[in-house]
């Protein structure tokens, strides 16, 4: 079985070096791809360089910072067709532990898709102040009851796939270029009956670097969750006057 790690980058250099050497120690059969928006601090240069000499890393560079969404879904596109069966997401900030990769991947095999929560066992974050916690608890408690779907971290960026689940994601009209990407894929893999399990994690905010978060990716998730409650709505009118929806 393979795997793929897709690591999204901007401006990561004072961390990326630690995150892919911790992530290829953990296993052997486990590739990366770190996807960059042509960072200005040299993180695609030096991810170039470590690609040379290690196949396991593959690096693949962008024009300009076009947002997470997309990055990743590029990645799953790479992923689909490079034969990968177990497709994670992971920050490139060392927030999400590289050693959790093994508990993820033992989690897979009873499900389609594990998210790494920091809200299933209380809350387990490290280093946020106040605010920025009190803040992404209670919009995914939002994200939660307007969508409908009972996960409590939609927002995290942990997570990992069974290759059916990227694949149905793929077919679905995925808007989002923040983090309310992260919204989205819970929200269609929950709908399209995939099996859905959180796994507790402990996050630890970035040590180096600065945050990715602005007031634009806020009020983008803001909305997406109406999108998507709207959606669910309206699928549901179609089924109980047609019947069953076969991609919902």
């Amino acid at each position: 079985m393979r795997t793929l790690v897709i690591i999204p980058t901007y401006n990561e250099r004072e961390n990326i070096s630690s995150v892919l050497d911790r992530v290829l120690k953990i296993r052997d059969d486990v590739d990366i791809l770190v996807i960059d928006d042509n960072s200005a601090d040299g993180t695609g240069e030096y991810v170039r360089k470590l690609s040379e000499r290690e196949k396991r890393v593959k690096l693949h560079t962008r024009p300009t910072k076009l947002g997470l969404g997309t990055a990743y879904i590029e990645g799953f596109r790479y992923a689909i067709s490079e034969g990968y069966d177990y497709i994670f997401e992971m920050d490139a900030d060392l927030s999400h532990n590289p050693n959790d990769i093994p508990r993820f991947l033992e989690g897979i095999k009873k499900a389609d898709f594990i998210i790494g929560s920091r809200y299933s066992d209380g809350v387990s974050v490290v280093n946020w102040p106040m605010s920025r916690l009190l803040l992404s608890y209670f919009a995914n408690m939002y994200a939660r009851v307007v969508t409908g779907v009972p996960v409590r971290d939609m927002t995290s960026g942990y997570k990992c796939y069974r290759r059916k689940v990227v694949e149905a994601l793929l077919k679905e009209r995925i808007v989002s270029d923040g983090y309310s990407f992260q919204i989205e894929t819970v929200f269609w893999a929950y709908r399209c009956k995939f099996k859905v399990k959180e796994l507790p994690i402990i996050f630890i905010d970035r040590f180096e670097g600065s945050s990715k978060m602005s007031k634009r990716i806020v009020w983008e998730a803001f909305w997406v969750v109406w999108r998507l409650r709207f959606i669910r709505i309206m699928r549901r009118n179609v089924e109980n006057k047609q019947g069953p929806v076969r991609d919902f």
